[in-house]
Protein backbone atom coordinates (compact mmCIF):
# COMPACT_ATOMS: atom_id res chain seq x y z
CA UNK A 1 0.00 0.00 0.00
CA UNK A 2 1.41 3.37 -0.95
CA UNK A 3 1.82 6.19 1.53
CA UNK A 4 -1.02 8.70 1.82
CA UNK A 5 0.00 12.28 0.94
CA UNK A 6 -0.07 13.33 4.62
CA UNK A 7 2.50 10.66 5.46
CA UNK A 8 4.65 10.73 2.32
CA UNK A 9 7.95 12.51 3.07
CA UNK A 10 8.80 12.73 -0.63
CA UNK A 11 5.94 15.13 -1.24
CA UNK A 12 7.06 17.33 1.65
CA UNK A 13 10.66 17.16 0.42
CA UNK A 14 9.55 18.23 -3.05
CA UNK A 15 7.59 21.07 -1.47
CA UNK A 16 10.75 22.23 0.32
CA UNK A 17 12.85 22.03 -2.86
CA UNK A 18 10.20 23.99 -4.74
CA UNK A 19 10.10 26.62 -1.98
CA UNK A 20 13.88 27.02 -2.12
CA UNK A 21 13.83 27.31 -5.91
CA UNK A 22 11.06 29.92 -5.79
CA UNK A 23 12.95 31.83 -3.07
CA UNK A 24 16.04 32.03 -5.28
CA UNK A 25 14.01 33.19 -8.27
CA UNK A 26 12.36 35.91 -6.17
CA UNK A 27 15.70 37.14 -4.93
CA UNK A 28 17.09 37.06 -8.46
CA UNK A 29 14.24 39.24 -9.73
CA UNK A 30 14.58 41.60 -6.77
CA UNK A 31 18.34 42.15 -7.19
CA UNK A 32 19.54 41.48 -10.73
CA UNK A 33 18.81 44.92 -12.18
CA UNK A 34 19.28 47.28 -9.24
CA UNK A 35 21.68 45.75 -6.70
CA UNK A 36 25.46 45.70 -6.74
CA UNK A 37 27.20 42.33 -6.82
CA UNK A 38 27.78 42.54 -3.06
CA UNK A 39 24.19 43.50 -2.26
CA UNK A 40 22.90 40.75 -4.53
CA UNK A 41 25.07 38.23 -2.69
CA UNK A 42 23.85 39.68 0.61
CA UNK A 43 20.28 38.91 -0.42
CA UNK A 44 21.09 35.28 -1.10
CA UNK A 45 23.04 35.16 2.19
CA UNK A 46 19.88 36.31 3.98
CA UNK A 47 17.98 33.41 2.40
CA UNK A 48 20.73 30.96 3.42
CA UNK A 49 20.66 32.29 6.98
CA UNK A 50 16.87 31.90 7.10
CA UNK A 51 17.22 28.31 5.88
CA UNK A 52 19.88 27.59 8.52
CA UNK A 53 17.69 29.16 11.19
CA UNK A 54 14.62 27.14 10.31
CA UNK A 55 16.50 23.87 9.80
CA UNK A 56 17.54 24.27 13.42
CA UNK A 57 13.84 24.20 14.33
CA UNK A 58 12.98 21.13 12.20
CA UNK A 59 13.80 18.45 14.75
CA UNK A 60 12.56 19.16 18.25
CA UNK A 61 11.45 16.97 21.13
CA UNK A 62 8.44 18.75 22.57
CA UNK A 63 7.96 15.92 25.09
CA UNK A 64 11.33 16.78 26.66
CA UNK A 65 12.21 20.15 25.12
CA UNK A 66 15.43 22.14 25.01
CA UNK A 67 15.76 25.91 25.13
CA UNK A 68 17.94 26.63 22.12
CA UNK A 69 19.74 29.96 21.52
CA UNK A 70 17.97 31.70 18.65
CA UNK A 71 18.95 34.25 15.98
CA UNK A 72 22.71 34.04 16.42
CA UNK A 73 24.83 35.81 13.83
CA UNK A 74 25.04 32.86 11.43
CA UNK A 75 21.26 32.31 11.51
CA UNK A 76 19.84 35.82 11.41
CA UNK A 77 16.14 35.83 10.60
CA UNK A 78 13.46 38.50 10.62
CA UNK A 79 14.93 41.55 12.33
CA UNK A 80 17.25 39.84 14.82
CA UNK A 81 18.64 41.95 17.66
CA UNK A 82 22.23 41.49 18.92
CA UNK A 83 21.42 43.56 22.03
CA UNK A 84 19.09 40.78 23.18
CA UNK A 85 19.51 37.12 23.97
CA UNK A 86 16.80 34.71 22.84
CA UNK A 87 16.05 31.08 23.71
CA UNK A 88 13.24 29.13 22.06
CA UNK A 89 11.57 25.78 22.80
CA UNK A 90 8.48 23.91 21.69
CA UNK A 91 6.38 22.39 24.46
CA UNK A 92 3.72 19.68 24.56
CA UNK A 93 0.10 20.41 25.55
CA UNK A 94 -0.61 19.57 29.17
CA UNK A 95 3.05 19.43 30.22
CA UNK A 96 4.68 20.89 33.32
CA UNK A 97 8.13 22.49 33.07
CA UNK A 98 10.74 24.43 34.98
CA UNK A 99 12.81 27.16 33.33
CA UNK A 100 16.06 28.17 35.04
CA UNK A 101 18.71 30.60 33.94
CA UNK A 102 21.06 33.47 34.59
CA UNK A 103 20.10 37.05 33.75
CA UNK A 104 23.18 38.83 35.07
CA UNK A 105 23.44 42.29 33.52
CA UNK A 106 20.03 42.09 31.85
CA UNK A 107 17.90 45.22 32.06
CA UNK A 108 14.75 43.17 31.54
CA UNK A 109 13.70 39.57 31.01
CA UNK A 110 10.46 38.18 29.61
CA UNK A 111 9.11 34.69 29.11
CA UNK A 112 6.35 34.54 26.52
CA UNK A 113 4.30 31.42 25.83
CA UNK A 114 2.65 31.21 22.41
CA UNK A 115 0.02 29.27 20.55
CA UNK A 116 1.94 29.22 17.29
CA UNK A 117 1.71 27.86 13.77
CA UNK A 118 4.47 28.75 11.32
CA UNK A 119 5.08 32.51 11.49
CA UNK A 120 1.72 33.20 13.16
CA UNK A 121 1.52 33.32 16.95
CA UNK A 122 -0.68 34.54 19.80
CA UNK A 123 0.74 35.22 23.26
CA UNK A 124 -1.25 33.03 25.69
CA UNK A 125 0.86 33.36 28.86
CA UNK A 126 3.61 35.69 30.00
CA UNK A 127 5.86 36.47 32.95
CA UNK A 128 8.64 39.05 33.27
CA UNK A 129 11.54 39.88 35.54
CA UNK A 130 9.13 42.07 37.54
CA UNK A 131 7.51 38.89 38.85
CA UNK A 132 10.60 36.69 39.24
CA UNK A 133 12.88 36.28 42.25
CA UNK A 134 16.63 36.44 41.58
CA UNK A 135 19.46 35.24 43.79
CA UNK A 136 22.73 37.11 44.28
CA UNK A 137 24.04 35.81 40.97
CA UNK A 138 20.87 36.90 39.15
CA UNK A 139 19.73 33.33 38.67
CA UNK A 140 15.99 32.68 38.43
CA UNK A 141 13.50 29.82 38.30
CA UNK A 142 9.91 29.65 37.08
CA UNK A 143 7.48 26.73 36.83
CA UNK A 144 5.25 26.50 33.75
CA UNK A 145 2.04 24.50 34.08
CA UNK A 146 0.88 22.19 36.82
CA UNK A 147 -0.57 23.81 39.92
CA UNK A 148 0.59 26.86 41.83
CA UNK A 149 0.72 24.88 45.09
CA UNK A 150 3.24 22.43 43.63
CA UNK A 151 5.36 25.06 41.87
CA UNK A 152 8.84 26.04 43.04
CA UNK A 153 9.60 29.72 42.62
CA UNK A 154 7.42 31.77 40.30
CA UNK A 155 4.51 30.04 38.56
CA UNK A 156 2.94 30.53 35.13
CA UNK A 157 -0.18 28.57 34.18
CA UNK A 158 -0.22 27.07 30.69
CA UNK A 159 -3.36 27.20 28.53
CA UNK A 160 -4.27 24.02 26.64
CA UNK A 161 -3.19 25.47 23.28
CA UNK A 162 0.31 26.56 24.41
CA UNK A 163 3.01 25.00 22.22
CA UNK A 164 6.02 27.34 22.20
CA UNK A 165 8.02 29.40 24.69
CA UNK A 166 10.49 32.23 24.12
CA UNK A 167 12.85 33.64 26.74
CA UNK A 168 14.27 37.11 26.03
CA UNK A 169 16.91 39.09 27.88
CA UNK A 170 17.47 42.79 27.12
CA UNK A 171 20.91 44.33 27.68
CA UNK A 172 21.97 47.96 28.00
CA UNK A 173 25.57 46.81 27.58
CA UNK A 174 25.57 43.49 25.75
CA UNK A 175 27.82 41.03 27.59
CA UNK A 176 26.46 37.62 26.76
CA UNK A 177 29.20 35.35 28.04
CA UNK A 178 28.13 33.07 30.87
CA UNK A 179 24.39 33.59 30.37
CA UNK A 180 22.36 30.41 30.20
CA UNK A 181 18.80 29.20 30.14
CA UNK A 182 17.37 25.68 30.36
CA UNK A 183 14.00 23.93 30.51
CA UNK A 184 13.19 20.67 32.32
CA UNK A 185 10.06 18.54 31.99
CA UNK A 186 8.68 17.89 35.49
CA UNK A 187 5.75 15.55 34.85
CA UNK A 188 6.14 12.04 33.49
CA UNK A 189 5.72 11.56 29.76
CA UNK A 190 6.07 8.88 27.13
CA UNK A 191 9.41 8.97 25.29
CA UNK A 192 9.24 10.44 21.82
CA UNK A 193 9.08 7.70 19.14
CA UNK A 194 12.24 7.09 17.13
CA UNK A 195 10.46 8.43 14.05
CA UNK A 196 6.86 9.25 13.16
CA UNK A 197 6.17 9.57 9.45
CA UNK A 198 3.22 11.89 9.81
CA UNK A 199 4.93 14.15 12.35
CA UNK A 200 8.17 14.43 10.37
CA UNK A 201 6.36 14.99 7.08
CA UNK A 202 4.14 17.65 8.64
CA UNK A 203 7.14 19.50 10.07
CA UNK A 204 9.05 19.29 6.80
CA UNK A 205 6.02 20.68 4.97
CA UNK A 206 5.72 23.44 7.57
CA UNK A 207 9.40 24.30 7.05
CA UNK A 208 8.74 24.63 3.32
CA UNK A 209 5.77 26.92 3.95
CA UNK A 210 7.70 29.10 6.41
CA UNK A 211 10.62 29.54 4.01
CA UNK A 212 8.27 30.32 1.15
CA UNK A 213 6.53 33.04 3.17
CA UNK A 214 9.78 34.41 4.60
CA UNK A 215 11.48 34.61 1.21
CA UNK A 216 8.64 36.77 -0.10
CA UNK A 217 9.07 39.20 2.79
CA UNK A 218 12.87 39.25 2.56
CA UNK A 219 12.95 39.77 -1.21
CA UNK A 220 10.64 42.80 -1.14
CA UNK A 221 11.67 44.27 2.23
CA UNK A 222 13.89 47.03 0.88
CA UNK A 223 11.53 47.93 -1.94
CA UNK A 224 8.71 48.47 0.57
CA UNK A 225 10.54 51.42 2.14
CA UNK A 226 9.16 54.00 -0.27
CA UNK A 227 9.84 56.96 2.01
CA UNK A 228 13.60 57.02 2.36
CA UNK A 229 15.43 59.12 4.98
CA UNK A 230 12.40 59.34 7.23
CA UNK A 231 10.90 57.67 10.31
CA UNK A 232 7.44 56.16 10.77
CA UNK A 233 5.50 54.38 13.48
CA UNK A 234 5.86 50.64 12.85
CA UNK A 235 2.25 49.88 13.66
CA UNK A 236 2.36 46.41 12.09
CA UNK A 237 4.64 45.16 14.88
CA UNK A 238 2.98 46.71 17.92
CA UNK A 239 1.38 44.51 20.53
CA UNK A 240 3.41 41.33 20.10
CA UNK A 241 2.89 40.57 16.40
CA UNK A 242 5.02 37.82 14.79
CA UNK A 243 6.69 36.67 18.02
CA UNK A 244 7.66 40.20 19.04
CA UNK A 245 7.80 41.42 22.65
CA UNK A 246 4.34 42.85 23.53
CA UNK A 247 5.76 45.69 25.62
CA UNK A 248 7.82 47.29 22.83
CA UNK A 249 6.81 50.43 20.93
CA UNK A 250 8.45 50.30 17.48
CA UNK A 251 9.58 53.07 15.14
CA UNK A 252 11.14 52.30 11.79
CA UNK A 253 12.76 54.06 8.86
CA UNK A 254 15.28 53.75 6.06
CA UNK A 255 18.34 55.61 4.86
CA UNK A 256 19.50 56.25 1.31
CA UNK A 257 22.82 58.05 1.33
CA UNK A 258 25.76 58.97 -0.87
CA UNK A 259 29.23 58.15 0.50
CA UNK A 260 29.69 61.75 1.69
CA UNK A 261 26.30 62.00 3.41
CA UNK A 262 24.86 61.13 6.81
CA UNK A 263 21.34 60.73 8.13
CA UNK A 264 20.69 62.69 11.31
CA UNK A 265 17.80 61.37 13.42
CA UNK A 266 16.62 63.73 16.15
CA UNK A 267 14.12 62.99 18.88
CA UNK A 268 13.33 63.22 22.56
CA UNK A 269 13.99 60.51 25.15
CA UNK A 270 11.00 59.22 27.08
CA UNK A 271 11.33 57.19 30.26
CA UNK A 272 11.38 53.50 29.38
CA UNK A 273 12.71 50.25 30.79
CA UNK A 274 15.11 50.02 27.86
CA UNK A 275 15.42 51.61 24.43
CA UNK A 276 17.74 51.23 21.49
CA UNK A 277 18.39 51.96 17.83
CA UNK A 278 19.71 49.27 15.48
CA UNK A 279 20.69 49.14 11.80
CA UNK A 280 19.64 46.43 9.32
CA UNK A 281 20.33 45.51 5.74
CA UNK A 282 17.50 45.77 3.24
CA UNK A 283 17.11 42.01 3.74
CA UNK A 284 16.16 42.35 7.45
CA UNK A 285 19.48 41.11 8.87
CA UNK A 286 21.16 43.26 11.53
CA UNK A 287 24.50 44.68 10.45
CA UNK A 288 27.82 43.35 11.80
CA UNK A 289 27.54 44.01 15.54
CA UNK A 290 30.51 41.72 16.20
CA UNK A 291 32.91 44.16 14.51
CA UNK A 292 31.10 47.49 14.11
CA UNK A 293 28.97 49.90 16.10
CA UNK A 294 25.64 49.27 14.42
CA UNK A 295 23.41 49.67 17.49
CA UNK A 296 23.20 51.86 20.54
CA UNK A 297 21.12 51.48 23.69
CA UNK A 298 19.57 54.31 25.63
CA UNK A 299 22.09 54.00 28.45
CA UNK A 300 24.83 55.02 26.01
CA UNK A 301 22.99 57.68 24.02
CA UNK A 302 24.34 61.16 24.63
CA UNK A 303 21.38 63.53 25.11
CA UNK A 304 21.12 67.16 26.17
CA UNK A 305 19.75 68.46 29.46
CA UNK A 306 16.20 68.49 28.07
CA UNK A 307 16.40 64.89 26.85
CA UNK A 308 16.87 65.62 23.17
CA UNK A 309 19.05 63.12 21.30
CA UNK A 310 20.68 63.02 17.87
CA UNK A 311 21.70 59.77 16.17
CA UNK A 312 24.04 59.93 13.18
CA UNK A 313 24.01 57.19 10.53
CA UNK A 314 27.02 57.30 8.22
CA UNK A 315 29.66 55.17 6.52
CA UNK A 316 32.48 56.95 8.38
CA UNK A 317 32.79 58.29 11.90
CA UNK A 318 32.05 62.04 11.72
CA UNK A 319 33.44 62.56 15.20
CA UNK A 320 30.04 63.27 16.73
CA UNK A 321 28.28 61.41 19.56
CA UNK A 322 25.85 58.58 18.82
CA UNK A 323 27.37 57.55 15.47
CA UNK A 324 26.10 54.29 13.94
CA UNK A 325 28.10 52.59 11.18
CA UNK A 326 26.15 51.91 7.97
CA UNK A 327 29.01 49.70 6.70
CA UNK A 328 29.10 51.91 3.63
CA UNK A 329 25.70 50.64 2.48
CA UNK A 330 23.88 53.20 0.36
CA UNK A 331 20.55 51.85 1.66
CA UNK A 332 19.42 50.20 4.88
CA UNK A 333 16.71 50.02 7.51
CA UNK A 334 16.80 51.25 11.11
CA UNK A 335 14.51 50.39 14.02
CA UNK A 336 14.07 52.24 17.32
CA UNK A 337 12.62 50.11 20.12
CA UNK A 338 11.10 51.54 23.30
CA UNK A 339 10.42 48.91 25.99
CA UNK A 340 7.53 49.84 28.28
CA UNK A 341 7.70 53.60 27.69
CA UNK A 342 5.90 55.66 30.34
CA UNK A 343 4.44 57.88 27.61
CA UNK A 344 4.08 57.36 23.88
CA UNK A 345 7.40 58.31 22.23
CA UNK A 346 7.20 61.20 19.80
CA UNK A 347 8.18 60.38 16.24
CA UNK A 348 11.79 61.47 15.60
CA UNK A 349 12.70 63.56 12.57
CA UNK A 350 15.33 62.69 9.98
CA UNK A 351 17.41 64.80 7.60
CA UNK A 352 20.32 64.22 5.24
CA UNK A 353 23.47 66.30 5.82
CA UNK A 354 26.96 66.36 4.39
CA UNK A 355 29.62 64.65 6.47
CA UNK A 356 31.82 67.70 6.03
CA UNK A 357 29.12 69.87 7.62
CA UNK A 358 28.90 67.52 10.62
CA UNK A 359 32.67 67.57 11.08
CA UNK A 360 32.58 71.36 10.91
CA UNK A 361 29.91 71.44 13.62
CA UNK A 362 27.18 72.73 11.33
Amino acid sequence: MSETPSRDPLLAWQQLVAALSAAGERMDRATKDTASADERADGFRALARALSNQLGRLEVDDAKPELVPFNLWRQKFYMDNPDYLYWVAEIAPGGCYRIEGCAEGAAFLSINVYAAAGLQADTVARITSDDLVFDAGRRFSVTLGGTKEEAEGAWLPLPANANMVWVRQFFDTPQHEGRDCSITRLDSCTPTPMIEAERFTRRLSRLAGTLDMASRVIAKAGASETERNSVREWSEMQGGAVFTEPGIHYQRGAWELAPDEALVIEGRVVQARHWSALLYSRYLNSLDARNRRVSITGKHVAADAEGRFRLVLAAKDPGTPNWLDTEGRSFGIFVIRWLQPETAPLLPTARVVKLSDLRAGR
